[in-house]
């Protein structure tokens, strides 16, 4: 059982003790919140429990929180003692036994040390990337990846059943952009005097669609009526970018259970029977000879087009079906992760998500901020349309997917990122994640010369944990033993940037500890003390690494 948890069952029993004594006269005992202090001699938890039932109880809060105090029973001598500070926090330290004794369910649990059953495989659908298949994937498409691919990983972790799904944008105006921008370079190749219209996609990409099209066809399409032309090369265009798409998302390490196509909602007729569905409902209306979804019933600041008043559809009409199509396979919770251009789309499909019969709640959006893509301490331009950008695929042939990979997540999703290449390449301590892959490799160095030695890292049972005092020791197994809590709070929170920030404090203690004090040394008892203390780091960097999908390397 997580530490915070032992704490809050001690916490109520002595509330329920209160209450019964006639201590405390309180209906509904309140959510106990633990926190950290800041300053060590503060403990190791805190609540301000005593300050939210001050107004209730019509008592001070430090008298509160002495009644409280005494109350507490800790028969499985976790604390050491409790203290009351300030206006009437209660201070909790945790015996040094009690976290040295505590290692001994990361050895027990392994490679599952971390994993829980809270979210008790309730489904959850992951919907990420979703790019446009009208050229490769960019820089901001690869934060998206990771941070989806990352995310669902850590949902897997707390027991979720997760599907990881792309949304193919595959039907609408741009893909007759895509053919027709494809169909100007094949006459350009076969020598016709042409002009690229402006918004066409000019990137390089659509040159060699073109040049396989020519080579595969020659100039059979010359002769052609240009509607039909500009139809065919869209459809070969998607399929060869989305093809292009897939093999880079494998190399870097993403790997999706479903791929949906918006074209499949227009052809299986979903589209039309989203929107007479809502209809029916009376939140779709007709006003100047197109249909409106009623999103102000539901909070948006205006009413949205579904059908234009040519009986074309909108976007937002294929995101209804889309949603429509998610409720109905039963999703408990719909996480959907976006650029931060579409914030303004989040009231709409919450809108639709309600309308639908959905709890507004079961919809989580996550918007992903832009990244700066620095190279040499210059911007790069980044533009799908004309060309200038570089690719996610450059970038991780450039620093390696564990790279890129980790350096997606070092800041919350929500928050603007600058991707430094040249910080990202270096081999030495500056770079995040070398410096945490380095912690696993060092570990794997120390026990492989200790087997050199004649000795094999020892079981729980066969080392005096009790050796285990200095000070960066005690630190070192109380942030071992955060883990759980931060792969949980980064599940229930969908903040996966929380594992990467674990990994870095975890890192810098270890290296910490390793560059002051001897792990192998003559005195055998403290020498297996330690090498189990260090075998206990790796199997957390290890874990912790295999969510974020980054190698834990032996040698570095």
């Amino acid at each position: 059982m997580k530490i915070k948890d032992i704490l809050r069952d001690i916490i109520n029993s002595a509330l329920s003790d209160c209450v019964q004594k006639g201590a405390l006269s309180i209906k509904a005992i309140p959510a106990i919140e633990l926190e950290t202090p800041k300053i060590q001699e503060h403990g190791d938890f805190s609540t301000n429990i005593a300050m939210i039932m001050a107004s209730e109880e019509k008592k001070s809060p430090r008298l509160i929180a002495s009644t409280i105090a005494e109350s507490v029973i800790d028969k499985d001598n976790v604390l050491a003692k409790v203290e009351i500070a300030g206006p009437g926090f209660m201070n909790f330290f945790i015996n040094n036994d009690h976290w040295r004794n505590s290692l001994k369910d990361i050895e027990t649990l392994g490679d599952s040390y971390g994993k829980s059953k809270a979210g008790e495989g309730k489904k959850v659908q992951v919907e990420f990337v979703s790019a446009n298949p009208t050229g490769p994937l960019h820089i901001g498409h690869g934060r998206g990846a990771a941070v989806g691919d990352v995310l669902a990983n850590i949902l897997k972790a707390v027991g979720y059943d997760v599907v990881k799904e792309y949304y193919i944008n595959d039907a609408g105006n741009q893909m007759e952009t895509l053919g027709r921008s494809v169909f100007f370079r094949y006459l350009h190749l076969l020598g016709r005097d042409v002009d690229l219209p402006s918004e066409c996609y000019q990137g390089e990409y659509i040159v060699d669609i073109a040049n396989d099209i020519v080579a595969k066809h020659g100039d059979r399409y010359l002769d052609e009526p240009d509607s039909k032309v500009i139809s065919n090369f869209a459809v070969y265009a998607a399929d060869s970018i989305l093809e292009g798409i897939k093999e880079d998302l494998r190399d870097f390490g993403v790997k999706f259970d479903v791929w949906s196509s918006e074209k499949t909602f227009f052809e299986n007729n979903k589209i039309s029977e989203a929107t007479e569905e809502l209809k029916k409902k009376g939140y779709i209306y007709q006003k100047d000879g197109a249909f409106w979804f009623r999103t102000t019933d539901f909070g948006d600041e205006k009413d949205r087009v579904v059908i234009r008043a040519n009986g074309q559809p909108t976007y937002f009409a294929s995101d209804i079906a889309y949603h429509k199509d998610k409720l109905e396979r039963k999703f408990d919770m719909i996480v959907n992760i976006w650029g931060a251009d579409h914030h303004g789309y989040v009231p709409r499909m919450e809108s639709v998500i309600q309308a639908l019969g959905g709890g507004k709640e079961m919809l989580k959006i996550l918007l992903v901020q832009l990244v700066n893509l620095m190279r040499n301490g210059q911007q790069v331009a980044m533009s799908t349309r004309s060309g200038e950008f570089d690719t996610l695929k450059e970038v991780v042939i450039e620093v390696g997917k564990d790279a890129a990979r980790y350096f997606f997540l070092m800041r919350s999703s929500d928050s603007q990122l600058d991707f430094d290449l040249e910080l990202a390449k270096k081999q030495s301590n500056e770079n995040p994640v070398y410096y945490v892959q380095y912690a696993h490799a060092r570990i794997c160095s120390i026990l492989r010369l200790a087997k050199e030695q004649g000795l094999n890292t020892p079981g729980f049972e066969e080392v005096g944990i009790d050796l285990l005092n200095l000070p960066e020791e005690l630190t070192l197994i109380k942030q071992l033993l955060k883990y759980p809590e931060v792969i949980e709070g980064g599940a229930f929170a969908l903040e996966p940037h929380r594992v990467t920030v674990y990994l870095n404090d975890l890192a810098s203690k270890l290296h910490s500890y390793y560059n002051k004090n001897r792990v192998l040394s003559n005195d055998l008892p403290l020498t297996k003390a330690r090498l189990y203390l260090v075998k206990m780091v790796k199997i957390v960097l290890n874990n912790a690494l295999h969510i974020l999908g980054v190698y834990a390397p032996e040698k570095m």
